[in-house]
Order: C-alpha cells, then sequence, then structure tokens
C-alpha cells in the first residue's frame, strides 16, 4: 500500500472541529506498481478496497478508461471489513493532483471537483459493511458533452471519521483507487521551461572556479500527463561548451496545467562576465501499458550578470577614462609651450648665420 502525505486539515461548514485526513491509495502509474488491494498499514484503518471483477477484468490495480465526450460506463468498487465491528464509510469521488513532494493525492471532500470527481457517481453516498464481509459498490462514468480531450486524474473514495483522542480533532481516514481517465479527442502533450534563472557565486580570479545555481519551473502546458528528463549546464569564462551539472532525477508525472518548480546547484564553473545557463528538458509520456516515450527536446537559455566582474569592469573603464584625461592635457600643456617659445628659436641654423654676417659687414 502507498501511503500520500497529509492533506492540511479542513473544517466543514458550520462544524466546530477540524477534521485531520489520512489519505491511503492505490496509484499504479504514478508512483509504481500495487500488489494488491488499496489499504492502510497495519493497525490503522481495518479494511481495504480493490477493483470489482467485470467487462473491465479482474484484480486490476486501478481504474483506467478511454471514454469520449457524451459518453457513459459503469464499474464497481469492492470494499472489504477486516474488523471486528461493522463499519459505516462514506463513498465519493475526487479530483487527483500532484503535491510539493512529488505525490499523487486527491482533494478533500469538502472541495469541489470539476474533472473525474464530478464525473463519476457512485451508487451510494455511504455503506455499512459487517465485520469479515465485503460490499460491492457500483458507479457510473458519465461525461459532459464538452468534456476536454486528453488525461484527467481522480480517485473513488472511501471515509471513516473517528474521534481524536483526548477530545482533540476527529480524524478522516481515507481509503481509495486511482481513477485514469483520457478523454476522446487530439491528444497535444506539451512541456514548457519558465522563469530560468541562473546565479553565480564563487571566486572573482579569471581562472578560478566556483558554483552557479539554476532555477526554472517545468509547466505541463498539454493536455497529456507527462515527466520530464533533465539536464542543465552553465558556460564559464568566455563561454566554450559550459560544465554540465550532475544527475538530475525526472520529474514526477505532472497533470496537464501543473507546474513543477526546480533548483540546480552546477560546480566547477569559472567566473564570467555574463554567464549563459542552458536547461534541456524531454518530455516523457507513459501509455495506459506502462510504456514510456520521450517527446521532442524543449531547449532554453537565460543570462545574469555577475556583479562583481561588471563592477570590475566599470572601475577598469573608469581608469582608462581617467588616463586618457591625463593624456590629452598633458598633450594641451605641451601645444601651449610651444606656442610661447621666442621667435628666433623657431628660425632655421642657415638664416641665423646669415644674419650674422650681414651685422659683421656693416
Amino acid at each position: 500500500m502507498t501511503h500520500l502525505p497529509r492533506p492540511r486539515t479542513t473544517t466543514a461548514a458550520g462544524a466546530l472541529a477540524r477534521v485531520a485526513v489520512v489519505t491511503l491509495l492505490a496509484v499504479l502509474g504514478l508512483l509504481g506498481a500495487e500488489t494488491g488491494p488499496a489499504a492502510a498499514a497495519d493497525g490503522d484503518v481495518p479494511w481495504t478496497v480493490g477493483t470489482a471483477a467485470g467487462d473491465f477484468g479482474s484484480d486490476r490495480q486501478n481504474y483506467s478508461y478511454t471514454l469520449d465526450p457524451g459518453g457513459r460506463l459503469q464499474d464497481g468498487l469492492v470494499v472489504a471489513n477486516h474488523g471486528t465491528t461493522p463499519l459505516r464509510l462514506a463513498v465519493y469521488a475526487a479530483d487527483g493532483f500532484t503535491t510539493k513532494d512529488g505525490r499523487f493525492d486527491l482533494v478533500t471532500r469538502g472541495v469541489k471537483s470539476t474533472g473525474v470527481g464530478a464525473w463519476v457517481h457512485p451508487d451510494r453516498p455511504d455503506l455499512t459493511v459487517r465485520p469479515g464481509e465485503s460490499v460491492q459498490v457500483p458507479f457510473t462514468v458519465a461525461l459532459p458533452d464538452d468534456a476536454a480531450a486528453g488525461d484527467h486524474m481522480g480517485g473513488i473514495v472511501t471515509s471513516l471519521t473517528q474521534a481524536g483522542a483526548s477530545g482533540g480533532a476527529a480524524v478522516d481516514r481515507r481509503v481509495g483507487i486511482r481513477i485514469r481517465l483520457r478523454v476522446g479527442g487530439p491528444l497535444k502533450p506539451s512541456l514548457s521551461v519558465e522563469n530560468p534563472h541562473v546565479r553565480y557565486s564563487g571566486t572573482p580570479v579569471p581562472f578560478g572556479r566556483g558554483a552557479a545555481t539554476v532555477t526554472y519551473t517545468i509547466h505541463n502546458t498539454g493536455n497529456a500527463i507527462l515527466a520530464a528528463r533533465q539536464t542543465v549546464s552553465v558556460a564559464g569564462l568566455l563561454g566554450g561548451s559550459g560544465v554540465r551539472a550532475g544527475r538530475i532525477g525526472d520529474s514526477p508525472q505532472l497533470l496537464p496545467g501543473e507546474s513543477w518548480k526546480v533548483s540546480v546547484p552546477v560546480r566547477g564553473v569559472a567566473p564570467a562576465l555574463r554567464p549563459a545557463a542552458t536547461v534541456t528538458v524531454t518530455p516523457l509520456m507513459t501509455d495506459a501499458a506502462g510504456s514510456t516515450a520521450p517527446l521532442a527536446v524543449v531547449r532554453t537559455t537565460t543570462h545574469a550578470w555577475n556583479t562583481l566582474w561588471a563592477v570590475l569592469l566599470l572601475l577598469l573603464l573608469v581608469l582608462c577614462a581617467l588616463a586618457g584625461a591625463a593624456l590629452a592635457v598633458r598633450r594641451r600643456a605641451r601645444a601651449r609651450e610651444r606656442a610661447r617659445a621666442p621667435e628666433t628659436a623657431e628660425q632655421p641654423p642657415r638664416e641665423r648665420e646669415t644674419m650674422r654676417r650681414g651685422r659683421a659687414h656693416g
């Protein structure tokens, strides 16, 4: 059983007590394959859920459908009570999302669903399961005529609210199974790299080495579920091929419209006046059978000024300007000295000798 993170505590309308939520879902294809029905770890909850056998097969780990807008289908959920007391459970569907730590989760019951959670309708809102027994809950998937083409994620959930210890907040324990739904129509997988930024920190020595940090956001702008394989490099002194970052793990599977922020350290970068970082992303699309195919590469480059080197360059320009001004002043002073020199000093030697002879004859 895969344990998903605990969502934020929610408050029901008009309720005085807050409800802590624990979610447990089978999420094959997003977090790895499950080998049995969804259940909590020993001692957490006394029930499990599984897929019903029928036209879609038996022993499925989750639900996966392809359906055109306006289409309908029926399936079922099996709930088994392994405890010693009867269980009264709520049953509902909810939209899925990727958490900040890259895991799949479902929105809580108080959050309005607009996709799978709005299109999946259990035949009953709750059920009671006796100890040692199981109950099958049929549900219907009904798409509106304007359902958007592409991949949609959600799940069907069973929930038990229990009083907290020593009068604390009530705990809502959820056990459910993932639903992956592909709505018929043009499939347009697409990722973009947004808000790239590079920051250099390290040595000002021209032949030294420093470190850079490259940050960016991967955005799923298409209508298919995608992960991203990433590489990052930073060009150092005078450009060149740059220094490549160490291995970067693939992003989690991102649902259409979701974003994933990335920060990558790059070490051994030579200082440069304007370092350039290049981010290369390869979208990865996984089909219902688990096969992964790489798509066309997305590449973007960003630049940033190295503040220290910019200051050094400015200082060098100022010194050059001062040296040029001093040289100009010196040239003008020499020109004025030549202008004030006696006129005879400017006469040629032959002319001065002729003048002296003339005075002697006189």
